[in-house]
């Protein structure tokens, strides 16, 4: 497809590594050629536009998920038109086509995100390694977003002043040509320093080393000898079904399941529906009927908490002490309406101000 070779040259960070829009334009089109496939592009019409929502909302996905799908289906004929691929008037009737709207549709509504409480974070800590523990950590105390912290090297830290200031290779709003700059403060310097290392273009959360550290704290805990045939048929089984090594980098999704692993483990779920000790992961999946499956799914949806989650808890706490302007600031926003989406407001304060006066 014409657009698929032009999405995987055109969505692609500074680096080179491509962005997360070409798996989106794949799933989405999966969809239009399941419903559409023999149509002629010229035939695809604001009627088949409505049509394809309306099997995305039956599969499930949420209105806003709809809403951005449906919009890249227009970037799409857009794109073909601009090639002129495709009449003008195709991609002009597509636009013609609304958005679904709160409370006139069957889609269904995400709940909006909030932050998580420093309980819950504590919580999750002791089961995380020592890497991802330092890029919650590390995003606890500064507001950034999770790829800025994953990426994170000593070569982008400015150490010259008293506060450092981290400007990402890579950030959200790279492409725009804006800037972008973190400011880690003391306790952020002193987290951070315990992972510098010789090289300053290594990642400082690396998986790599994470597992390196893990293979030797299991070495030196080791209590049975090292016999000369288990190493050498273990050596023998690596060379057969090689595993694929660990990344220099977390990706986003890698730490988002980290501590979604590690709230499983801090809030395991209750009798019937949990884990039984000694019961392999396999076991306890048969066992389960498919209500207590969904049992567990919204067990698990209560108790887990994502990476983004500590950028809205700085937030809260940012504007709570210093306003909207600092919290803008900190997070990098340039427009202070999408702060509000992410700095809750002080419930407590709007309580205490309306005993006095109300």
């Amino acid at each position: 497809m014409a657009f698929l070779r032009h999405a995987e040259h055109h969505y692609r960070r500074p680096d080179g590594s491509p962005t997360n829009e070409v798996a989106q334009y794949k799933q989405t089109f999966r969809l239009v050629r399941t419903l559409f496939g023999p149509t002629p592009a010229r035939e695809f019409g604001p009627r088949s536009l409505k049509d394809l929502r309306q099997a995305m909302v039956e599969t499930g996905w949420s209105r806003k998920l709809v809403n951005q799908r449906v919009g890249l289906v227009r970037r799409v004929f857009k794109w073909a038109s601009s090639e002129e691929l495709l009449p003008v008037a195709v991609h002009q009737a597509l636009a013609t086509v609304q958005g679904l709207q709160v409370g006139r549709t069957r889609a269904r509504e995400t709940d909006p995100v909030g932050p998580v409480d420093d309980a819950t974070v504590e919580s999750t800590l002791a089961h995380l390694n020592r890497h991802v523990r330092g890029l919650v950590q590390f995003q606890r105390l500064t507001g950034c977003r999770p790829g800025e912290a994953c990426a994170v090297r000593r070569c982008d830290i400015d150490t010259g002043g008293a506060v450092w200031q981290y400007k990402p290779a890579q950030h959200k709003t790279v492409w725009r040509g804006k800037r972008r700059v973190i400011a880690i403060g003391p306790q952020a310097q002193a987290l951070l320093e315990e992972y510098f290392t010789p090289d300053a273009e290594d990642y400082l959360f690396s998986p790599r080393k994470a597992v390196t550290e893990l293979h030797a704290a299991r070495a030196e805990n080791r209590k049975t000898p090292r016999y000369y045939s288990h190493v050498r048929r273990n050596a023998a089984r690596r060379v057969a079904t090689p595993a694929r090594p660990p990344a220099e980098k977390y990706a986003v999704t890698a730490y988002e399941h980290a501590i979604a692993r590690a709230c499983d483990k801090a809030f395991p779920a209750p009798e019937p529906i949990g884990r039984r000790e000694g019961e392999s992961l396999r076991e306890w999946r048969e066992r389960l009927t498919d209500a207590q499956r969904a049992d567990l799914a919204a067990w698990q949806s209560s108790y887990r908490w994502a990476p983004n989650q500590l950028r809205h808890l700085f937030a809260t706490e940012v504007r709570r002490a210093h306003g909207l302007e600092a919290a803008q600031v900190l997070l990098g926003h340039s427009r202070a309406d999408v702060t509000q989406v992410y700095a809750e407001r002080d419930t407590a304060l709007a309580t205490s101000v309306a005993a006095k006066i109300g």
